[in-house]
């Protein structure tokens, strides 16, 4: 077998090890939306120009955006935010550590200092994994998903069945 095309299967097997650590279930489940082909993938930007952080690292608002999903929630630069089925609703603590919280990071922000533009769910902070606030929406804490390359992805939606968009309400978009 040619030495590109075993490099090629490698990497893709290696993407789909660090996804199967968030299922939260049955690994052998997979996306229907074709989410995270690259191993090389990465979480949205932190800096200010590019993600609508403010300079101790946290969102400085969250939106919303028409997808094809519908209306769904994405931080102040347009970055799709997800919850995952795993955590506990109103729950105080995430359970995405270690791999998964590599591959789907935290929405890092001070409820109290975050803008709202037409998001109509309740919006509060827990401590997050790595001890920053983790901003949180209806009691779902929040992450992005390392496979959106550029605002307006949703290709964490759906990934193994747990990871969903949010509507403006805060709940899941499940399907």
């Amino acid at each position: 077998m040619d030495s590109r095309i075993m490099l090629g299967v490698a990497v893709a097997a290696a993407a789909l090890l660090g996804l199967a650590g968030c299922s939260g279930g049955d690994a052998s489940t997979s996306s229907s939306t074709g989410a995270a082909s690259s191993a090389e993938a990465s979480a949205p930007a932190t800096d200010d120009s590019s993600s609508g952080s403010s300079d101790d690292g946290g969102i400085t608002g969250l939106a919303t955006a028409e997808t094809d999903l519908g209306t769904i929630v994405v931080d102040s630069a347009g970055n799709t935010v997800y919850q995952f089925d795993s955590d506990t609703q109103g729950g105080d603590a995430s359970t995405c550590t270690g791999q998964c919280a590599e591959n789907w990071p935290a929405v890092h922000g001070d409820d109290g200092a975050v803008e709202l533009d037409g998001v109509t769910g309740e919006v509060g902070s827990i401590t997050g994994i790595d001890g920053q606030p983790q901003l949180t929406l209806d009691g779902w804490p929040l992450y992005y998903f390392a496979g959106d390359a550029a605002a307006g992805d949703t290709a964490g939606q759906g990934v193994n069945g747990v990871w969903w968009v949010l509507t403006p309400a805060g709940e899941p978009v499940r399907g």
